[in-house]
């Protein structure tokens, strides 16, 4: 299981490396930028980017964190345009 401080520390490090969360259901959530995830005691919230302002949401989901399965390294988009 994740914690709180290990999620937080993953969208801290510098620098950021895009990261998708998978939960328990099988459902993906690529977290493109480290400041559309909020870390709580509990559940992380996740802000659905804004196709217009990539860094502000438009919806957010609420995931408990006992349902994140893993967390998965994705390219970064300098290196995804190589």
């Amino acid at each position: 299981m994740f914690t709180a401080e290990s999620i937080q520390s993953r969208l801290r490090q510098s620098p950021f490396t895009p990261v998708r969360i998978i939960i328990s259901s099988g459902q993906t959530f690529n977290i493109l930028h480290p400041d559309l995830v909020w870390v709580g005691a509990r559940e992380i919230m996740i802000g659905m980017a804004s196709k217009r302002k990539p860094t502000f949401y438009d919806q957010v989901t609420r995931v408990p964190l006992m349902h994140i399965t893993a967390l998965e390294d994705l390219p970064s988009p300098s290196t995804a345009k190589n």
